[in-house]
This record gives C-alpha cells, sequence and structure tokens, in this order.
C-alpha cells in the first residue's frame, strides 16, 4: 500500500546499472513488507490517499478524464474501427446488443485501438470465449481482471487476478466456504432471510425493487458469509459499489476521494473482525466456517492482514463476487419475467422450471460484462494475430447472445435446454467459486415470491448504472399484487 518510496525507486532505477538497480529493488520490497506488517492497513490507506491528493492538487497531476454521457451513435453509422465497447453508457442506453451483434457477425475478434483505456481486442462470440477461459497458459489473469486500471494508490492484489500457483492457492483457502456441505446447512438460513423480506413487502403499491430486495437480501448473505456485523451489512455493498465504480477501471462514477476514505474504513473494520477472530481462537474458541475464519486457517493465508495489497484486495473481491451476480440477477429476472410474460404464465404453471428458470436469469442478464486477460505470447484467433502483451476482453455478454451457440439468444425461455450452458460464471481455472450459491439464493427467492403474489408488475423502467463491467440496475419500480 506504500507508494511513495516505491515511485522515487523507479526512477533511480532508471540510471544505476541494472545488477544494482535490482539490489536496491529487493532491498525495497523487503522493507515495504515490514513496514506493512506493523502499520495499520487503513493509515497506510490514508498516508496513500494523502500522497494521491498532492500529486493531484499541487504537483497538477493529470486525473482520469470524468465520464461525461452523450447519445451513443447507432453502430450502422460507424466503421468498424471506430466500434468502442468500452463506453460506460453502452448498457444504460440499450445500444449494447446492437453493437455486439454487429462485431460477432463482421469482426468478432476485434480491436480498439483508442479507448479511454487503451488499446484492447474484444471476443465476442461464444466459442472463442470459451477458448481464451480455458487457456490460462495462453491469456494471464494478472494484473487485473478490468478494463481499465486500479487507481494510483489501491492497487490492491487479489486471487482472481492471479496466475498458478498463487492463484491456486488462495483460491482453495475460501473454497470451503461454498462446498456442498456449507450450501446446504445455509439452506435454511437464506430462506429465512428471504422470507422475512418479502414479508415485509407492500402490495398494491410501487416500491424500488433494488432498495428493497436485492441490496437487502445481498446483504444479509454476505454478512453471513463474512461474519460481518448484521446491523452494518449495507456497509459491505456500498463498498462493493465503490470498489467497482472507478473511473479507471470501469467507467463508473465514483469519486476517489470517496472510494479512499471508503478503502480506509473497510481496512479497519476487517482488520478489527480478523484480529478479533484470532484472539478468540487463541482462547480456545471453535473455529468458525465463515470466510475470514478460513482465510485464517490457511497456512498461505493465515497472515494475510500482514499483506495489506493482498487483505485488501481479496476482501473486496469476496464482497463484489458475492454482490453483483445474484443482485443484479435479482432485479433482472423480475425484468425478464415482465418483458415476457407468458414465460410468467408459464413459471406459475409448471413452479418445478424454477432452477432452469435461474440459469436462463444469469445468462440473459450476464451480471459482469466481460473479463479481461493479457496475450502471454502470440496467439492467431479466428484470423487475427493477437500480439504478446496485449489486453484481451472476453465479452461475456456477447457470447451468452450468440446466435451461433444460443438458439433465440435475445429470448427468455425459462425451460430453455441446457440452460446452465453460460458464459455468466466464466470458465477453467477461474470459473467463479460461489456460483451454486448465486443459484441457490435466486431459486430460494423465486420459490418464495410465487408462494406470495400472483403477479409482479415493473411500474417504469429501470435506471441502469454506469458501467461498462457491472450490467446493474439502480432503482427498477414494481407494484405486487398478491394472493389471494
Amino acid at each position: 500500500m506504500i507508494r511513495p518510496v516505491t515511485t522515487i525507486i523507479k526512477s533511480v532505477k532508471a540510471v544505476l546499472p541494472v545488477s544494482l538497480a535490482i539490489a536496491i529493488e529487493n532491498k525495497t520490497t523487503q522493507a515495504i513488507a515490514k513496514v506493512s506488517a506493523v502499520v495499520p492497513i487503513h493509515m497506510q490507506v490514508k498516508a496513500a490517499h494523502g500522497v494521491q491528493r498532492f500529486k493531484n492538487r499541487i504537483l497538477k497531476q493529470v486525473q482520469f478524464p470524468e465520464f461525461i454521457e452523450t447519445p451513443i451513435p447507432d453502430v450502422s453509422t460507424l466503421a468498424l474501427a471506430e466500434i468502442d465497447l468500452s463506453n460506460p453508457f453502452l448498457f444504460r442506453q440499450q445500444r449494447w446488443q446492437s453493437y455486439f451483434k454487429r462485431l460477432r457477425d463482421e469482426d468478432p475478434v476485434h480491436y480498439q485501438a483508442n479507448s479511454p483505456f487503451g488499446a484492447f481486442w474484444s471476443i465476442m462470440r461464444y466459442e472463442d470465449i470459451v477458448f481464451v477461459d480455458k487457456n490460462h497458459q495462453l491469456f494471464s489473469s494478472e494484473p487485473i481482471i478490468l478494463l481499465g486500471r486500479q487507481p494510483d494508490g489501491l492497487k490492491a492484489e487479489m486471487f482472481i487476478a492471479m496466475d498458478p500457483p498463487k492463484h491456486d492457492i488462495q483460491r482453495q483457502a475460501v473454497q470451503g466456504a461454498v462446498a456442498p456441505k456449507n450450501l446446504k446447512e445455509m439452506q435454511a438460513l437464506i430462506r429465512t432471510r428471504t422470507q422475512e423480506v418479502l414479508d415485509d413487502l407492500p402490495t398494491g403499491v410501487a416500491f424500488d425493487w433494488v432498495e428493497q430486495v436485492s441490496i437487502e437480501l445481498t446483504a444479509r448473505m454476505l454478512a453471513t458469509l463474512l461474519d460481518f456485523p448484521y446491523a452494518q451489512r449495507r456497509q459491505l455493498v456500498y463498498w462493493s459499489d465503490l470498489a467497482a465504480g472507478s473511473p479507471e477501471t470501469t467507467g463508473g462514477a465514483m469519486d476517489m476521494d470517496e472510494t479512499f476514505v471508503a478503502v480506509a474504513d473497510m481496512a479497519k473494520q476487517f482488520a478489527a473482525l480478523w484480529h478479533d477472530k484470532a484472539a478468540r481462537t487463541a482462547a480456545g474458541e471453535a473455529m468458525g466456517f465463515d470466510l475470514i475464519s478460513l482465510l485464517q486457517s490457511n497456512d498461505s493465508t493465515k497472515d494475510l492482514v500482514k499483506r495489506p495489497m493482498e487483505f485488501i484486495g481479496n476482501l473486496a473481491l469476496l464482497i463484489v463476487g458475492g454482490n453483483d451476480t445474484t443482485r443484479n440477477s435479482m432485479t433482472g429476472g423480475v425484468l425478464a419475467l415482465h418483458d415476457f410474460p407468458a414465460q410468467f404464465v408459464k413459471l406459475k404453471n409448471n413452479p418445478d422450471l424454477i432452477p432452469n428458470m435461474v440459469s436462463e436469469i444469469i445468462r440473459w442478464q450476464t451480471p459482469l460484462a466481460y473479463m479481461r486477460r493479457v496475450a502471454t505470447q502470440d496467439v492467431e484467433l479466428n484470423g487475427k494475430i493477437i500480439k504478446k502483451g496485449d489486453k484481451v476482453v472476453m465479452w461475456y455478454a456477447s457470447g451468452n447472445r450468440d446466435e451461433r451457440a444460443i438458439d433465440q439468444p435475445d429470448e427468455f425461455i425459462i425451460d430453455r435446454k441446457n440452460a446452465r450452458n453460460h458464459l455468466s460464471f466464466g470458465f477453467g481455472i477461474h470459473r467463479c467459486m460461489g456460483n451454486r450459491l448465486a443459484e441457490m439464493q435466486l431459486q430460494i427467492l423465486w420459490e418464495e415470491l410465487l408462494q406470495r403474489f400472483e403477479h409482479i408488475e415493473v411500474v417504469s423502467q429501470p435506471e441502469i448504472v454506469q458501467s461498462n463491467f457491472v450490467r446493474g440496475y439502480s432503482k427498477m419500480m414494481v407494484k405486487l399484487t398478491a394472493k389471494t
């Protein structure tokens, strides 16, 4: 987390002999590690924030440009080279389907030389995406799986953006939290909390589904998984939104000063939780099965709190992973059934279709639009040569609408055959480890909804978040009709 020293060292290295530069770098790394292990993480974040404010205000360092929303042109009016999928308003303005389809048809491995996030390749077709995702030797996840870059001073590390063997070791440490045995034990708790939320909903009047259902249910589940103070559960959702919403990484609208303050608060609270758990365990209390306890019980991550970059990064990853997919699929499913009312009738006539419908919701919504990789060597794909070091973006949202792999992909069909063969959870070593938990949450939600409500009406078009990464909703007004 401590960056000023490393910045100075980089400048000095350029004029030193290689051997001496390497020696200095090694000593610096050791020194930073020692300091990081004893200085509270939240204080390191505050120090990094101070450095960035100094650079921005005193040194007049150029900040990432603010995104201003303007009407996105019809894709048919553009040359292929002008098509830029990084625009964070593409989803909000409902232009994404036409843009994606044109590239799937005409340029499925598309090179964008000039974007606010630098040059990148877009992989548009289902089969090509699977190829990239499964071949981690050819396409690295490091240093980040988002299109842009992490903000200066907040370059956290997380296992989803690591390659083997480090990825495998850190993922294994928390994998047990979503093992089948634990999912079975969580099922009753998820159902109880879902029932509590739904029983408090009004009928016959419009309310915000995102706020009262999607966010609330997600916050409750996240608090359970992390053993986080239940009364403060909404903070987890707030931190998730900030982590996935910076302009530099996803084109989001989050203010960087606000982000630094929030990250410092997150680091302070999670460090306190970590130390409290460690103290209770040392005093003889049985180890829990929440994500924090699992990290502490694994040899490779038991000292994670002493590695601030990884500590912050992995906790942010677990929060975002447990938030965006489930939360936005909860809203997207309601919208899908509203847009395809015949499917809602089919569902009410046959509730046994719920598990299959859940997979169809996750495909149709594709809550996270893409994952980024970096080519480790020159690779030929669909007639194009991707050079070593090039950024490669797998557009899951496009692959899930690829007519070559999925019949009637723009239709929402709750009894679709092979509905689970979607891209939303990824493939290969980075496949979403919480996929079964997300499916279970959605399944329980719809089981409980069908027991209580005859109709769910979307009364106005939903508000879409500003992002090229999260296909999410900030507001959606609905009206419920109770069963008689």
